[in-house]
């Protein structure tokens, strides 16, 4: 029954007998002391041995059930439900800036019936609830999907550069997309790739932890994204998330250039192999500019939306004893491409190399990435990297993984032609290869 959502056993039977409902007020007895509070929702995992009241201070207590307890309704009340604040007046003159929400955390609260975070906020939710973004844009908030970044597919790449772009060309001054955390940097570079040198920022922004959390980073990162798609002097596709644990700054960075390397801090996303754009101070609204050689911001330059993926590329991460018919599988699928995740500069077991071969024979594109997080691919230091060359794999720099392997996808939407899709794949379209820095400085400065 969902008006007693979470509740079952024992538990469920005493509600139940008593005739309450979620968001009734009811009088709890057991060995004559007595609690009054508002009946909440439990999740679905719970045991059947206790209550949840919400006191009049606000609190929530767990109030463990026995033989002698008895429960009394002295009010009914509505079930509890997540509250909208009006939507803030605009500030004429303000850059426009549009919010496309796709889900994710940051478009989320907790769901009492399973006690997990599930997507329940519009785009238009977000702006009422941050009243702070009427002094920093004016601001249209547009709802493109309600699901976690891991649902996402190359299909909504392609629908989310198609809307970015239309609104690039009706004039904003800025777009902001919140995602989930987990793909976000593959999106992220998708759109680097489909968005050829927009004239305006394009934030990608997320939160660690949802809004109704009193530890969200939601609005803080909201803010953040939304001044920097406003105002800053750069264009292009980035990602702005905390810098540290605390609320003081945020960081840009490039959007193929970053990777989510936490599963719940909220400084999770680091600049790989480069070095962020940008740093945005939360309480003053200053940006700080870290980085001078950037794609400046433009009123006359015009978008170029490419939005086509082939998802027939996949990512193949090389470990001791893989099996090397996992490319063959791909091959025999008809996957046109493979980008590989070898070990140090560029390697693979000899195991797979006859299966490398068969692959480049059935006209593959076969692209090389390194595990390590920071430094290039050479595969012209050891005999291994030098053979895998002559069968017919690619080397990518330092190109990241998973950019790599959206590069491929768009890469193969563009073009049919395999000579066509190596160099493409081979040259630095949206900053996704970093320029060579002198031998040691490299690590010293990036990480």
């Amino acid at each position: 029954m969902d008006e007693l959502a979470g509740y079952r056993g024992r538990a469920f039977d005493l509600v139940r007998t008593a005739g309450a409902s979620i968001g009734d007020r009811v009088v709890l007895t057991r060995d004559g002391e007595q609690v009054e509070g508002l009946l909440m929702p439990r999740t679905s995992g719970a045991d059947d041995t206790h209550l949840v009241l919400k006191l009049g201070t606000g609190y929530n207590v767990g109030v463990r059930i026995d033989e002698s307890t008895r429960i009394r309704v002295v009010g009914t009340g509505a079930r509890p439900t997540l509250s909208r604040a009006p939507k803030p007046a605009s500030t004429k003159g303000l850059p426009s800036v549009t919010i496309f929400s796709t889900g994710g955390t940051i478009a989320s609260r907790v769901d009492y019936r399973t006690g997990a975070v599930e997507p329940a906020l519009t785009a238009e939710d977000l702006y009422s609830f941050v009243p702070e973004l009427a002094s920093e844009a004016d601001v249209t908030a547009k709802i493109l999907y309600s699901i976690f970044s891991e649902n996402l597919t190359p299909t909504h790449w392609k629908e989310t550069a198609e809307s970015v772009s239309q609104e690039i060309r009706s004039g904003v001054d800025g777009v902001v997309i919140a995602q989930g955390t987990d793909a976000l940097g593959y999106s992220a570079a998708a759109l680097s790739f489909a968005l050829q040198k927009p004239p305006i920022p394009v934030v990608f922004v997320a939160a660690q932890r949802s809004s109704d959390r009193p530890s969200s980073d939601a609005a803080s990162n909201l803010i953040g994204a939304v001044s920097v798609a406003a105002r800053a002097p750069f264009a292009g596709v980035y990602v702005v998330m905390h810098e540290w644990v605390s609320d003081e700054t945020l960081l840009v960075h490039k959007g193929t250039k970053v990777r989510k390397c936490h599963t719940s801090r909220r400084d999770a996303f680091k600049s790989i192999g480069t070095a962020p754009l940008a740093r945005f101070r939360v309480e003053s609204k200053k940006l700080e500019i870290l980085e001078k050689d950037y794609l400046a911001r433009s009123s006359t330059r015009e978008v170029i939306c490419k939005p086509d993926f082939d998802d027939h590329a996949a990512l193949v991460k090389f470990h001791p004893a893989l099996n090397p018919g996992i490319i063959d599988w791909y091959a025999e699928k008809g996957y046109r491409g493979l980008i590989l995740e070898g070990t140090g500069l560029g390697h693979v077991s000899v195991s797979c190399f006859p299966s490398l071969a068969r692959a480049v024979e059935r006209g593959m594109f076969l692209g090389m990435t390194s595990q390590c997080l920071w430094g290039r691919v050479d595969m012209n230091v050891y005999s291994t990297g030098i053979d895998l060359q002559k069968i017919g794999v690619t080397p990518l720099e330092d190109m990241l993984p998973e950019t790599a392997l959206v590069k491929l996808m768009w890469v193969l939407g563009q073009s049919q032609d395999r000579a066509e899709i190596a160099r493409m794949m081979r040259s630095n379209l949206a900053g996704e290869i970093s320029p060579r820095r002198p031998e040691g400085i490299e690590d010293e400065k990036l990480h």
